[in-house]
């Protein structure tokens, strides 16, 4: 009877309850759109302001190693710790690239007016200029108020040392030092070695007032090149006030003793620092950009140009931080001796030494920042065919109270020159300069000058403008007519 029951109930139970439901197949996934790039680049600026590494890799780099000038052990020693940083960073392809350079080295350097009016002035050697004799060298100052007047003139300069008092005047754009270092700086002592000068003496191309005196590089065609020296404004300016004695008839030749006494010291090596995000679906198509990690010996480099490559390396950076790879490769680059010039007339030895290793890359476009750390206030770029590209970046930009410019970009930094001389188009995020003259080149070239607020600004616009070239079709036209 139990067993009558039991199958009687599971015999019920068979028929109420409901089948077991086959599964259902799962509806398939709808496709996530890739991302605009636009919106990945405002979110790539909005991340970079929030972020101060660029501050930080500056100021350790330039507590660690402070100056850095070419060929020198900081600058090596420099580019090995940068590239151990770069890979820890998680950098792709992180590399060290060496090339040859002779070493040019400064030495006791003075000023002085000797016999009437006697007094000493504050003076600095011009980078890879010449050497007087050990104990110095006299002559009479033929001083010259414009490098036009000395250039035009026909006087007879023999055993003279020549003076120019040209002022360089403060601009945005810097414009005011660029018409005055390639005269008066680089062609200015070649000049007047040709026409039998002892020596040379420039006012510095600096714009403020203080009494220190700002280097820089000097070209020469020979083997050594002239005496060189840069004075400080405020010595100009009594210059200036000696020849006006001159000319009223208070005062007679301006007698001047010089000692200058640099070395090359032989062939050595400098280095680049590559480092690398590689591309997801275009990653032969590169682009270049970075700042030159040497420096002049006077000051620590913080602004010319620890700045430049700590702002690039974190507008690279950013990219890594918010999980996003960008479609073209973004190569960094560190170049080295960018400052001081070689025998026969040769500078930005790092930049030719990239640009003839890496000919056979396919560079789209290239960049560097090398003008300090303020804000950019505009962007110049190259033609392009590619509809509203100017328009999209323009709008990622004015919130960071930039503008691009209508004018085509043409030049991109002096290590992007013999790139662009290849043809290789070049942008330009134009940084406020109004003050960048005041340190350039000085003592005062330091961290203190540097404001973190105004770095995060200068690092959003160079990660936004980088990921809309790598992640768009945009294809540039060459800026130098190729």
């Amino acid at each position: 009877m139990k067993k009558a029951i039991l199958l009687l109930t599971s015999a019920l139970l068979a028929v109420s309850a409901p089948a077991m439901a086959a599964p259902k197949p799962k509806a398939a996934a709808t496709p996530v759109a890739p991302e605009a790039p636009e919106v990945t680049a405002t979110k790539l600026r909005d991340a970079a302001l929030k972020s101060n590494l660029a501050y930080d890799f500056v100021a350790e780099l330039t507590t660690r190693f402070g100056a850095r000038p070419a060929g020198s052990e900081s600058e090596r020693k420099a580019a090995e710790w940068s590239a151990a940083e770069l890979k820890k960073m998680g950098f792709d392809n992180v590399r060290i690239e060496s090339f040859p350079l002779q070493i040019w080295q400064r030495g006791a350097e003075s000023l002085e007016i000797v016999g009437p009016f006697a007094q000493k002035i504050v003076v600095t050697a011009l980078g890879g200029s010449g050497a007087t004799p050990a104990a110095g060298v006299e002559g009479e100052a033929a001083i010259y108020e414009t490098y036009a007047e000395f250039a035009d003139s026909k006087a007879d300069l023999t055993g003279k040392i020549v003076v120019i008092l040209q002022p360089t005047v403060r601009t945005q754009t810097g414009q005011g030092y660029g018409v005055n270092s390639g005269s008066v700086r680089r062609q200015g002592p070649e000049l007047a070695r040709s026409r039998g000068a002892v020596g040379y003496v420039m006012r510095s191309l600096g714009t403020e007032d203080h009494r220190f005196a700002h280097t820089g590089a000097t070209r020469f065609l020979g083997e050594q090149g002239l005496a060189a020296l840069a004075m400080s404004p405020p010595d100009a300016e009594q210059f200036e006030r000696l020849l006006k004695m001159q000319r009223e008839g208070k005062a007679g030749p301006i007698r001047l003793k010089m000692l200058s006494t640099p070395t090359f010291k032989g062939a050595g090596t400098s280095q680049n620092v590559i480092a690398e995000i590689k591309g997801t679906k275009r990653p032969n198509e590169v682009i270049v950009i970075g700042g030159h990690l040497d420096s002049w010996d006077l000051g620590t480099g913080a602004i010319d140009d620890g700045a430049g490559v700590a702002i690039t390396m974190a507008a690279a950076k950013v990219m890594l931080d918010q999980g996003v790879r960008p479609e073209r490769t973004v190569r960094v680059v560190f170049w080295g001796s960018e400052e001081v010039s070689q025998p026969g007339d040769q500078g930005l030895s790092g930049a030719n030494a990239y640009a003839t290793a890496h000919a056979g890359d396919t560079h789209i476009a290239a960049a560097e920042s090398d003008f300090g750390a303020d804000v950019i206030y505009s962007l110049s770029l190259p033609k392009t065919d590619y509809p509203d590209f100017n328009k999209k970046l323009g709008i990622i930009l004015y919130p960071l109270n930039i503008f691009v410019d209508r004018v085509v970009s043409t030049g991109g930094g002096p290590d992007t020159s013999p790139l662009n001389a290849k043809g290789v188009p070049v942008f330009d995020l134009q940084q406020n300069g109004t003050d960048y003259f005041d340190v350039h080149h000085t003592a005062d070239d330091t961290l203190d000058r540097i404001d973190p607020k105004k770095m995060t600004q200068n690092v959003a616009a160079w990660a936004a403008t980088v990921w809309m070239i790598a992640n768009t079709e945009v294809v540039f036209q060459p800026t130098n007519g190729k």
